[in-house]
């Protein structure tokens, strides 16, 4: 008989615990103890995850220790708490899952490279958590986890407790603290399965960087030839769309290194938005929403189980969680070589920038220091304006390190290994958002099958006078016309216009990390008018 699993040494006395259980099995339990679970007609567990159905960036806390402090960035994203009350919230997680009838541990690994993946533990209360890192993690195989020995990470999930607001740093009851010194995470008052995956992340953005390795918010694919590429790209860009592509391997969609042997995925699984999902849009997905898969907030027929993903009743952010071998055309290691083209995507409502440009190496750095991309206003009436939505690196919330740090690794890697950088717009043509038109998604294909072709790198270009970028004068499969942006327009004064206000935006934006980026990049972003 195996010896019982035992998590005394973090002062959890719990009798019954189960380690790495399969996903039948916690289906078993989330259908007997999880409440709101059901099976969906494709064989997905749904789960709910309470009051949070999204991330609360603004109650994580970096821990103030005084081993780490000079590594960090400290501000709005990431922001102290002191040891002691660390220590407070510690222990009520602690107090609070020694008090289950059942806890759940995931042994785990985050980084498909063995050379700098690290090991983590996740102890929580719920099935519906289990699972999910069960699938977020790379699983071990048996023997893995014979050896798999002690944590390199831990986190406690106790989120159906909530933090206690008279702590001092606590602003609500909700806590997500990380304690990088004691390697360890503990989660208070949100049950939201998000936060776990993006704790991990987090996690490999202060540890990789340390290490001369670059974390990245990002996708990543494999031609047939091998060569491997990286789609940067916030929400509502096309990043999940452009990455699923037939003629590519996924290597992953969401979270990688960049290390001195090429890049590996950081995850085991994909967590996807699935609100309007439909099999014709999105087949991989939808298809990976299957047993051992986890639907999270959505509504469901309670006769037939069908999910009705166009209802948004519980929640916008409607997700799946599956197993990335789910999807049929993934490489399997999540690893590749140096990627030879970089994309940055970005949806700009303006109607200004070019649907594709060629970026220098300075010119990288300031467009991943600025992490652009626009949205449209509201539903309010009369409300067209687009609003600019600047995230550092591409994923601002995540970051440990100062931007700049990132930066400076992706730029050495880019002259390391002669990677094309490139600006894909595929937002709005021949004008702004209620003038112009979205750029046809046909297009953005185009010009990133000739991106991946080589064709794009070989054409001559043309600098556009206020951003700076090089344009490819043509693309297979794109009316030549629309390359140029200011050519769309039919009021060319607006354009001129609309183009300064970004450029503006963009350097005001910027301004906040001058004082680290240096003068060199700061000098390969827009060129401002003279007010």
């Amino acid at each position: 008989m195996a010896a019982r699993f035992s998590l005394e040494q973090y002062g959890i006395g719990v009798e019954e615990i189960h380690r790495n259980l399969p996903p039948a099995v916690l289906y078993e339990h989330a259908l007997r103890w999880d409440r709101g679970s059901a099976i969906s007609a494709s064989g997905a567990l749904i789960a709910l995850s309470g009051v949070k159905t999204g991330r609360s960036p603004a109650d994580k806390r970096i821990i103030d220790d005084p081993n780490v402090a000079e590594d960090v960035w400290w501000g709005k994203v990431n922001m102290k708490l002191e040891q002691h009350a660390f220590e407070i919230n510690r222990t009520q997680a602690i107090d609070f899952l020694g008090t289950r009838d059942r806890l759940y541990v995931v042994d785990a690994f985050a980084g498909w490279d063995p050379k700098y993946r690290i090991k983590v533990r996740v102890v929580c209360a719920r099935p519906y958590h289990a699972l999910f890192m069960h699938n977020m993690l790379i699983r071990p195989t048996a023997e893995q986890l014979a050896e798999f020995g002690e944590p390199d990470y831990v986190i406690f999930n106790a989120g159906s407790f909530p933090a206690n607001r008279n702590v001092p740093g606590m602003t609500s009851g909700t806590s997500i603290n990380l304690q990088f010194g004691h390697r360890e995470m503990v989660i208070l008052g949100t049950e939201y399965a998000g936060e776990m995956k993006k704790g991990v992340f987090t996690i490999m953005n202060y540890l990789m960087p340390a290490q001369g390795v670059l974390s990245m918010h990002c996708s990543a694919t494999e031609g047939a030839e091998g060569d491997t590429s990286i789609l940067f790209g916030l929400s509502g860009t096309g990043k999940t769309t452009l990455s699923a592509d037939p003629k590519r391997r996924l290597i992953g969609d969401d979270e990688h290194c960049w290390s001195d042997d090429g890049i590996f995925n950081i995850e085991g699984g994909c967590y996807a938005k699935v609100i309007d999902l439909s099999e014709e849009a999105e087949p991989d997905i939808y298809r990976a929403l299957r047993f051992g898969s986890v639907l999270e907030n959505v509504v469901y027929d309670q006769v037939t189980r069908e999910v009705d993903y166009e209802d948004t009743s519980i929640t916008a952010n409607t997700r799946g969680s599956y197993p990335i071998e789910y999807i049929n055309n993934v490489k399997i290691p999540c690893v590749g070589g140096h990627p030879k083209n970089i994309i940055f995507l970005t949806c700009d409502a303006f109607g200004v920038l070019p649907p594709v440009s060629r970026l220098t190496p300075e010119q990288a750095m300031y467009h991943f220091i600025s992490g652009y991309t626009a949205k449209v206003a509201g539903t309010e009436v009369g409300v067209t304006e687009p609003e600019a939505t600047f995230s550092p690196c591409f994923g601002g919330p995540f970051l440990v390190w100062h931007p700049a740090k990132y930066a400076e690794l992706l730029a050495e890697h880019i002259r390391k290994h002669d990677a094309n950088v490139w600006l894909v717009n595929t937002g709005w043509s021949g004008g702004a958002y209620g003038t112009g038109k979205r750029m046809k998604l046909a297009f953005t294909r185009a010009i990133v099958d000739a991106i991946h072709s080589g064709e794009l790198a070989q054409q001559p270009t043309e600098a556009d006078p206020i951003f700076g970028l090089a344009i490819p004068q043509s693309c297979s499969g794109v009316p030549d016309e629309i390359l140029v942006p200011r050519n769309t327009w039919t009021d060319k004064s607006a354009y001129d216009a609309t183009a300064h206000k970004l450029a503006k935006l963009f350097a005001d934006n910027f301004a906040h990390y001058e004082d680290v980026a240096g003068r060199a990049i700061s000098d390969a972003g827009p060129r401002v008018k003279a007010a």
